[in-house]
């Protein structure tokens, strides 16, 4: 009896345009049994293109409030862990510039400080840790691109003087590589090539070198 009540209910329901997703819900039946006992109650074009269309708003408007809470909570930690970082003393400066270096530094020429990145943040911070760590000033210091040939040279070399405050003439000739940007996937990139920073001072490029090697031997010999 409860059986023909709820495939009453299942053909009323269907009738009044739901779809088998929504039957289900309230009747708390399989897609199987509905499917059997709705088969001559299909749904016209236009109410499934109602649904589709219905369904496809729903997904975006769920999508939106993820989007927005995410944003939310990210934000949240943000403020949070800016916070926490600053402002950071000299010797917690020196030290995160150590690491950048480490791990992205030239560590292969002995008469020079050296490093490549494509994102502007990295090559500022770079700049800064120079200046306030090893007395570097700007002027003592070398750009040298890496583009694409798709590129507009003159248009990146501005750029890049712009956003690290180093006038055109300490730019060198920059390298252009075969391949296209248009080429190569940079989602999420920065577009502008890739920088590389440097100083010649030998005596600053050992005291760094022993530095990081300071750093890796106390923690090869360190037991974990």
């Amino acid at each position: 009896m409860a059986r023909f009540k709820d495939r009453q209910k299942a053909i009323e329901l269907r009738k009044g345009g739901l779809s088998y997703s929504q039957i289900k819900k309230k009747l708390k039946v399989s897609k199987g049994t509905l499917s059997y006992w709705l088969s001559d109650y299909p749904l016209s074009q236009k109410r499934i293109r109602e649904l589709r269309d219905w369904n496809e708003k729903r997904i975006e408007r769920c999508r939106e409030t993820k989007r927005k809470k995410k944003e939310k909570r990210l934000n949240i930690f943000y403020r949070e862990q800016k916070k926490i970082i600053f402002p950071l003393t000299k010797r917690e400066l020196f030290l995160t510039g150590l690491f950048l270096y480490w791990g992205e530094g030239a560590k292969r020429f002995p008469t020079m400080l050296s490093i490549s990145n494509t994102d502007p943040s990295v090559i500022r911070f770079f700049i800064v840790w120079l200046n306030k760590s090893w007395n570097i000033s700007k002027s003592r210091l070398r750009i040298y691109l890496h583009l694409y040939k798709d590129m507009d040279v003159e248009k990146e070399i501005q750029f890049w003087s712009a956003t690290l405050g180093v006038p055109r003439e300490q730019f060198t000739k920059p390298y252009i590589k075969e391949s296209s940007l248009g080429d190569i996937n940079h989602k999420g990139g920065f577009g502008h090539g890739t920088c590389n920073v440097r100083v010649g001072d030998a005596r600053l490029s050992e005291k760094n070198l022993m530095a990081l090697k300071a750093i890796s031997d106390h923690y090869l010999k360190k037991k974990l």
